[in-house]
């Protein structure tokens, strides 16, 4: 071979490493870091122009190449033949306040790369995808901007794939399309199987359709790293479930589908996706002091809401879940009586509680659960004939207690939208500002799911319209929390889980002790919830007339845990859920009494899931803290350093714990209660009993 021949290869070669470099700079150098740089993530096109990312911390790859796309009915997929048209980038650091929360001040520090994609065969067809890189973790989300001769798009699937790096320890629940009222099951990732939990007996509506979880999903990696996926401002959109490949240790999004119109979303363009989420994080206890979720959301859109207090609440409600009273009138035994409210009214006057929530007060509830035509069972706004509605309202207000409306809709949606004006008009017009909604059943029309899109369109429905007539909506049956709190804080809370009713009648004995310390971890890291702590009789054992017995159920907590949940599980409403007669002489209610709802500041102390929590927070305008701290079946000793209190203040503390021989099953009412001073300087180590808790009054000495 002459020398001018082996010139010409050589410079071929160059120019094809040259040619090869710049393509592979020009797809895969487009990366974004978070503001301390421990985040990135990558996005590049692979050789056929499918859109992928990754993610690393710290330099150490934790979500692996992974990819995107869209099927659709009306359109070919995208999945494949993009170019990158424009790359933008830009970021934000600012503070803003929630108007009520975990915390007042919320810092939104963020650097974002925004990704313009267009087909390479139909230079028409553009998408958008939108990376977020936060400290405490990532969001990205899609944009389907206008296409030529397109009005509307069918998604079928979206395939946004999540590619694990190794078989992590996972806490999960079945991806069920109608309910999340599962128990956390921990296992490894590789041993998830949603499809043995189907058909759960005490589920009033579940459909499981294949082997994928619900999220929040929180992971462990083997070194230590924390791992929770969930979506952020999930806006006419259907919910997202991740279908498990249990052998190559992939998540895919899997929308909730509608069987009536058979697909799983419908949208006019443009629009723009859910946020899909990834908090990321080295401690477990960071996960709930991350604010991802709501900082994916839209500023506050409803302005000052001071219409609507954070407050403690009674209920004539468990009464009916252990069997003392019921919903119905022709039961004999109706808890919805003028009597009884007056009664529940006057212990909360005394009590330093503000609220009262009425279930059962109209008629209706003889023909709801199990029957299929439930269209019109409720109104709204006629109330039994023992039930006295202005009465009660009067009587409330005259003893400074606000009325809570109950709407169960047993989930005929339809129905309920036709009554929103007048049922909504009799709550303006009595001077309640709240309400609490319920969707108990298999939704009407047939066809639909909770999770759906057009169910979570009527959620957001009643959410505005609330809004409009300045009452704070509390839903039971939901769609789980995305943040939306933060752009329509009349959305105070919500059920979404497995709660604490469950304990009062589940053929399966009712939630383990283990329970809330995987919930705080997982679906708390959601938004707020609507548990309903506060129960005292913790075996349900009855009174002396014998009005209810459970001798199958009980709590499975001690006495010192249900008073650590009113800080541990987080919402600005919470429930003193048990009978008033069983707060009576018991001197462990003072810590309900004092006990705050709503917050300056929260931190998590200590924490591992599922096994434990301590968290503190601290009272907006008293400055005055509280402190729980809960553990699973397994009694434990923990330190806790008062390093988060005010540096030049002394506190005069009252300290709730459990008692030298508490047990969760064998002594839940053993408590010990202590009175001591306590400064910042301070460390002190206390027990937990099995099943048990800490729960810690800090008042500023005056």
């Amino acid at each position: 071979m002459n020398k001018i021949k082996r010139y010409r290869i050589f410079l071929v070669i160059i120019l094809l490493f040259i040619f090869e470099y710049t393509f592979i700079k020009k797809t895969l150098a487009e990366v974004v870091f978070s503001p301390s740089e421990n985040i990135s993530i990558d996005f590049f096109l692979k050789n056929d122009g499918s859109p992928n990312y990754f993610v690393k911390y710290k330099d150490k790859t934790i979500i692996d190449t992974s990819s995107m796309g869209f099927d659709f009915k009306n359109l070919q997929s995208f999945d494949q033949r993009f170019k990158i048209i424009e790359v933008k980038k830009n970021g934000k650091n600012e503070i803003w306040e929630m108007p009520w929360g975990e915390q007042r001040k919320v810092i939104d520090n963020y650097n974002e790369m925004v990704i313009i994609l267009q087909k390479k065969v139909n230079p028409s067809n553009l998408l958008n995808i939108y990376f977020r890189a936060y400290d405490d973790g990532m969001g990205f989300r899609y944009e389907f901007p206008n296409q030529k001769g397109v009005d509307s798009i069918f998604i079928m699937n979206e395939n946004t794939q999540f590619k694990l790096t190794g078989d992590h320890t996972c806490w999960w629940i079945p991806g069920d399309w109608d309910s999340y009222e599962h128990l956390y099951n921990t296992t490894k990732f590789s041993e998830i199987d949603a499809i043995s939990k189907r058909d759960h007996r005490d589920l009033s509506a579940t459909y499981i359709p294949e082997n994928a979880v619900n999220t929040p999903i929180t992971m462990k990696i083997k070194d230590g790293l924390y791992l929770s996926f969930h979506e952020a401002n999930l806006t006419n959109y259907s919910g997202m479930t991740l279908k498990i490949d249990n052998n190559n240790l992939i998540m895919t999004s899997e929308l909730v589908g509608s069987d009536r119109f058979g697909y799983k979303v419908k949208r006019k363009l443009p629009f723009k996706t859910p946020w899909r989420t990834i908090q990321i994080c080295e401690k477990a206890t960071d996960l709930i002091d991350s604010k991802l979720i709501l900082n994916l959301n839209e500023p506050n859109k409803l302005g000052n809401i001071a219409w609507f207090k954070p407050m403690k609440y009674m209920g004539i409600w468990w009464e009916m879940h252990i069997g003392k009273s019921s919903w119905n009138l022709s039961s004999g035994k109706h808890g919805a009586t003028t009597e009884n409210a007056k009664r529940y009214i006057d212990f909360a006057s005394k009590n330093n509680i503000t609220g009262l929530l009425v279930e059962g007060w109209n008629t209706g509830w003889e023909h709801w659960i199990g029957f299929d035509d439930r269209e019109g069972v409720f109104d709204f706004v006629t109330p039994y004939p023992d039930y006295d509605i202005e009465e009660v309202v009067r009587y409330g207000k005259e003893k400074g207690i606000e009325i809570i409306m109950h709407h169960e809709t047993s989930s005929a949606p339809r129905t309920y939208e036709k009554q929103l004006d007048p049922a909504f008009a009799l709550m303006k017009r009595l001077g309640i500002n709240s309400v609490k909604t319920g969707y108990v059943g298999k939704i009407i029309p047939k066809g639909e799911y909770h999770h759906g899109q057009w169910m979570i369109n009527h959620y957001r429905r009643v959410i505005k319209k609330a809004a409009v007539n300045k009452i704070a909506v509390d839903v039971h049956e939901p769609i789980k929390p995305t943040g939306l709190r933060r752009t329509y804080p009349n959305m105070i809370s919500r059920e979404g889980l497995r709660g604490q009713e469950f304990n009062a009648w589940a053929s399966d004995g009712g939630n383990p002790p283990e329970h809330l310390s995987i919930i705080a971890f997982t679906r708390m890291l959601a938004g707020p919830i609507d548990f309903t702590p506060g129960v005292f009789d913790i075996k349900l054992d009855g009174d002396s007339k014998g009005n209810y017995n459970k001798k199958k159920n009980q709590i499975n907590t001690t006495l010192t845990q249900q008073l650590a949940l009113y800080v541990i599980i987080y919402s600005p409403i919470q429930m003193t859920c048990d009978l008033p007669e069983n707060y009576e002489n018991q001197p462990a209610f003072q810590f309900i009494r004092d006990v705050g709802v709503d917050w300056e500041k929260s931190k998590t102390l200590n924490g591992e899931i599922g096994d434990f929590v301590t968290i503190a927070r601290q009272e907006k305008d008293t400055g005055n803290w509280f402190l729980g701290s809960i553990t699973d079946e397994e009694e434990r000793t923990i330190t806790i350093d008062f390093d988060f209190l005010d540096v030049d203040k002394e506190y005069d503390a009252i300290i709730y714990k459990d008692g030298k021989n508490a047990h969760w099953n064998n002594n839940p009412m053993d408590i010990d209660i202590e009175k001591i001073k306590i400064n910042s300087t301070m460390k002190k180590t206390f027990k937990l009993a099995a099943g048990g808790g800490l729960a810690i009054s800090l008042k500023i000495r005056k």
